[in-house]
């Protein structure tokens, strides 16, 4: 589905999609694969970022949420919610 915004690693090994198909998609940069999806929202993803250390994805989205995941497993971590507005700059 359509793509609403992307990041890169801090190292510029993977790269993470935000998309309207309420999933984030991770890819290995030097093959091209994608090698995780996160899914969990109840909506579009309208923004996507990984921590410093690369340790992390944090999504949020249409349905009020920030997500936290796991970079390496794909483990949803933590639900951030209480949000009044949808997640767009």
């Amino acid at each position: 589905d359509e793509v609403l915004d992307i990041c890169f690693n801090a190292t510029g090994t993977r790269l993470v999609t935000a998309s309207a198909d309420s999933t984030a998609r991770v890819y290995n940069v030097n093959t091209g694969a994608c090698i995780g999806i996160l899914s969990g929202h109840d909506g579009e993803i309208s923004k996507i970022a990984f921590n410093p250390q690369g340790t992390k994805i944090i999504t949020a989205g249409a349905d009020k949420t920030a997500r936290i995941w796991s970079s390496e497993t794909g483990e949803e971590l933590q639900i951030l919610e209480g949000n009044t507005q949808n997640f767009y700059i």
